[in-house]
């Protein structure tokens, strides 16, 4: 299945239009990024510009609990470090509600208890840090069991789609 599709000359010539030439204007582009709107327009160009090649007539897959939760510590952390272009188009091409979940209940979907000075921080960050930092009790290492859903099982000799 390819998600992602060739994008023509005339869609990547209007993009460049637009903004090349907001150089010829620099107190107009000097104006819209100090106030961090250049970067929002961008993205929102971006994310239309993929919303209008992709391919509607392929039903994507239900968004699943776990992906559901994937994709908002995923959002989450691309918002923290100012990636706002893949975080749009994270949540245009994978159906996650534009409204992020609340990160208490991020928190209680993933049984993890946060301490004040944690909640700076997406929620990736502790989780990475606690597995970097814990020793286990197999050598260093976690034994990960096979927890996906009976929907996202695939056969072993195909590539993972959008939905793994």
């Amino acid at each position: 299945i390819v998600r992602y599709q060739y994008v023509p000359t005339s869609c990547r010539c209007f993009y460049d239009a637009i903004f090349n030439n907001l150089s010829s204007l620099p107190a107009l582009r000097e104006s819209l990024e100090s106030r961090g709107v250049l970067g929002q327009l961008k993205a929102r160009i971006r994310a239309e510009v993929f919303n209008a090649l992709d391919d509607q007539s392929e039903p994507r897959p239900a968004l699943s609990h776990d992906n559901l939760l994937i994709n908002e510590l995923i959002r989450d952390y691309l918002e923290f470090n100012k990636y706002r272009y893949t975080a749009s188009v994270l949540t245009a091409e994978s159906g996650q509600p534009e409204v992020p979940l609340d990160r208490q209940f991020m928190a209680n979907e993933l049984k993890v208890v946060e301490d004040p000075s944690s909640r700076s921080v997406p929620l990736l960050y502790g989780l990475l840090s606690h597995f970097l930092s814990s020793s286990g009790d197999s050598g260093g290492k976690l034994f990960l069991r096979g927890s996906a859903p009976a929907t996202m099982t695939r056969d072993p000799n195909t590539l993972p789609g959008p939905e793994s």
